[in-house]
């Protein structure tokens, strides 16, 4: 894997001064973030409280609870920014090409770092079940977030004549499907097989299921 899937930026938390607390309308909510996903990172989403939290980050209970309501509030706030940032470096591994080949490299890219994301991977080691209802009920904001990436890119291909013809939200629903898999069940599939060799193999798999028909 690419030694820089490490390079997601992360700024790490201000420790609080022992015994004092920041005023109320003092208090950026990125510190608040920075404190509950120091706290998810130790101790898993279950374990993490919202009092621990405040006192992570040196602030009040009420404080917090006026910005956040409940731990599950602060966690899809928390993989929604840490997804954003995988997308933007995705974005940017785009390279050269053709838009088949801007949107396989995005995508597979994009798959090695959530590999990689710090947040998710504890989310996925010790609280996957939290996962569960964006996989069999519902789509979460960042699901959203990739199908509007897809779109963008397969209305590209389909100008630029690299991606064969078809409905948009179709095709972007069904990559949807295919990648998260390769997200949320990398762990279990890889124990045996090496990760790089199947997101290596998934290249060639979103290559030749993208690439134009050749008329019979």
């Amino acid at each position: 894997m690419e030694s820089d899937c490490h390079s997601i930026e992360r700024v790490p938390a201000r420790p609080a001064s022992p015994g004092r607390r920041q005023a109320a309308n003092r208090v950026d909510e990125a510190d608040l973030l920075r404190a509950a996903r120091e706290c998810v990172l130790v101790n898993g989403v279950r374990r993490t409280t919202l009092t621990e939290v405040a006192r992570t980050a040196g602030v009040s209970r009420m404080t917090l609870y006026r910005r956040f309501p409940d731990v599950g509030s602060m966690v899809t706030t928390l993989v929604t920014a840490e997804f954003g940032e995988v997308l933007q470096q995705a974005r940017r591994a785009e390279g050269t090409g053709d838009a088949r080949q801007r949107l396989v490299s995005g995508m597979v890219r994009g798959i090695r770092l959530l590999h990689e994301a710090p947040l998710l991977q504890r989310v996925l080691e010790t609280d996957a079940e939290l996962l569960l209802p964006y996989l069999v009920e519902r789509l979460g904001s960042t699901q959203v977030a990739a199908d509007g990436f897809l779109r963008e890119h397969l209305a590209a291909g389909h100008a630029d004549g690299s991606i064969r013809p078809g409905d948009v939200a179709v095709q972007a629903r069904s990559l949807l499907l295919l990648t998260q898999s390769f997200v949320i069940s990398a762990v279990p599939a890889a124990k045996d097989l090496d990760l790089d060799a199947l997101t290596d193999e998934l290249t060639l798999l979103l290559d030749g299921a993208l690439q134009p028909r050749s008329p019979s």
